[in-house]
């Protein structure tokens, strides 16, 4: 991800780029892990392990994209129909925030846990008095039509002095969008130190307001927010390229003519391939190299009896 070639650059002695004279001598934003000395997950080992005999599965994680044995995760991972991307241990730690997350939307839930204490650490926030106003306030946000309806009957109600009814409008003031992460912070989680498994459609559910889109952006983890970033994304694109590679130009000129079109451009086909391959056995047969001039001499030949052919048809109506 995000990955610039180094060729021409300082890594390479005595070796100018020639289509980027101008190109910097470091890559900055390039991150060299052990991946690009053949080495992976946290045992450090390459794959594939001649010396390992166990059979098991490598995962990426999407945040570093380093490939783990998934022995090596601290949890066992849950059959590879049930999700879609992990989060190793380290990237877990980095990105404290996902374990708040994890509780809801992680695969299995880690709320499902028979016994918090003994599979990992609760975490309950206590909440000061800013965050009990936070909260507050948030709720307010939440359903601001039930609180616009008790001001509307306390204004409704009958005056003493007069008995007439007193109608006034109440203009709310448009409230910040409410954070989902605070949301999901202010209940319990449980916290483990394991890596996290999620399903296909997890990244969207993510926080997406202001100090959320600041904290990704510190953590350098934009792209989680991004579905074209997704594992499945990627196998998609994967996907459609090989098509297209496998894909036949000829086949699909044929598919796009009538009958009749079919027909012409076949024979025309088979007569150029016939006499290209006459053409050029004389050259192997004398073992004489084959020149550009050549080449144009044999099509403007073609050319040439295909316009004769052409002029000499005759067409009649029945």
């Amino acid at each position: 991800r995000n990955f610039c070639c180094d060729c021409g650059n300082s890594k390479f002695k005595n070796l100018q780029c020639k289509l980027l004279p101008e190109k910097s001598k470091v890559n900055s934003g390039n991150k060299y892990n052990d991946n690009f000395y053949g080495l992976y997950c946290t045992c450090k080992r390459p794959y594939p392990d001649p010396e390992d005999e166990i059979p098991d599965e490598m995962i990426q994680c999407i945040v570093c994209e380093d490939w783990f044995h998934g022995r090596h995760l601290g949890a066992v991972p849950p059959e590879s129909g049930d999700f879609h991307e992990m989060v190793c241990q380290a990237c877990m730690n980095h990105c404290q925030f996902l374990w708040a997350y994890a509780s809801q939307l992680a695969v299995p839930p880690l709320t499902k846990a028979n016994s918090l204490e003994d599979e990992g650490i609760v975490l309950k926030v206590d909440e000061s008095e800013e965050q009990k106003k936070e909260i507050k306030k948030e709720s307010e946000v939440e359903h601001p039509e039930k609180k616009e309806e008790k001001q509307m009957e306390q204004l409704n109600e009958p005056s003493t002095s007069s008995g007439a009814f007193i109608l006034i409008q109440v203009v709310t003031k448009s409230e910040k969008p409410v954070c989902k992460l605070k949301e999901l912070q202010s209940k319990q989680f449980l916290k483990k130190d394991t890596a996290t498994f999620w399903p296909s459609n997890w990244r969207s559910k993510l926080c997406t307001c202001e100090d959320c889109l600041k904290m990704y952006s510190e953590l350098e983890v934009q792209f989680l927010t991004d579905e074209c970033d997704t594992v499945l994304a990627y196998e998609n694109k994967g996907t459609s390229d090989q098509e297209t590679e496998r894909r036949d130009p000829l086949m699909d000129t044929l598919n796009s003519m009538n009958r009749v079109q079919q027909v012409e451009l076949i024979c025309e086909y088979n007569d150029l391939k016939t006499e290209l391959t006459d053409y050029l056995r004389r050259f192997a047969d004398e073992g004489t190299v084959v020149k550009r001039e050549d080449i144009q001499h044999f099509f403007e030949e073609f050319q040439s009896r295909k316009r004769q052919r052409t002029n000499r048809m005759q067409y009649y109506c029945s």
